[in-house]
């Protein structure tokens, strides 16, 4: 039998990680703002997660509230942009970040929104939440002190049959170039939120994810090209997103 990796409640939280983005929630929700890279993404990973939604739970497309009835867990929340778009497609959410300055920007507006949405600042390990129907983790695995740990934290919180949804960037030439480099340079992200030795490549992540006993059942790149913009295809080489389950 295949010994899986367990979580063992390790740190994950890098503090300079957290001070960095801790130190960009003032503007978080501003499309226009130091997040505006995000709000750019945000719809086009909102599309892939309902689509594995409506696969790994059975629901139908036309849905309003797919996950009623169900609980998220969204860890590296930041500010809420993905924990209030799974709230109002039903589910009982719960958010957490390393950063205490971005649970109070996410709480703030979840609550001018008028959603419940659980806030929580710290250690994922330290949180005591038990487990959830869908775990997502959106840019944050290329942030943490330790990917193993934080995957098998991931899987730790996730029910038998749940689904985890990650997305990160690519560790490829194209991706120092254009996500570091250029993006970073000519401000479309912030100064020094990317580390390009720290990226994952997809092949790294599956055996992450096997290591923690799961499974990757899509896999998807998110691309950009002038005519399309963002968009999910086939590329992987910026960045790519993914589906996972425990293993059969």
């Amino acid at each position: 039998m295949r010994l899986m990796t367990k979580a063992s409640g390790t740190a994950t939280i890098k503090e300079e990680e957290a001070a960095h983005f801790g130190g960009l929630a003032a503007d978080w929700w501003d499309p226009a703002g130091s997040s505006a890279m995000l709000h750019k993404l945000n719809p086009v990973r909102l599309g892939f997660v309902r689509a594995q939604i409506n696969q790994h739970f059975g629901c139908a497309e036309e849905a309003l509230r797919p996950l009623a009835g169900k609980t998220a867990l969204d860890v590296g929340c930041g500010a809420g942009l993905l924990c209030e778009p799974l709230a109002r497609l039903g589910a009982n959410v719960t958010g957490v970040d390393a950063a205490q300055e971005n649970i109070e920007a996410a709480s703030t507006h979840a609550a001018r929104s008028g959603l419940a949405i659980d806030y929580r600042a710290g250690e994922l390990s330290r949180q005591k939440l038990g487990k959830f129907d869908l775990v997502t983790a959106m840019e944050v695995i290329e942030h943490v002190a330790d990917p193993a740990e934080f995957v098998a934290q991931l899987a730790a919180h996730l029910k038998p049959d749940g689904l985890l949804i990650l997305s990160t960037p690519n560790r490829t030439a194209a991706s120092k170039l254009l996500l570091v480099e250029a993006a970073e340079r000519f401000g479309q992200i912030p100064r020094g939120t990317h580390d390009w030795n720290q990226f994952i490549t997809p092949g790294e992540m599956e055996q992450l994810l096997y290591d923690a006993g799961l499974q990757i059942m899509a896999l998807e790149g998110i691309a950009f090209t002038p005519l399309k913009g963002l968009h999910i295809g086939s590329n992987k080489a910026l960045n790519y997103i993914l589906a996972a389950r425990f293993l059969d």
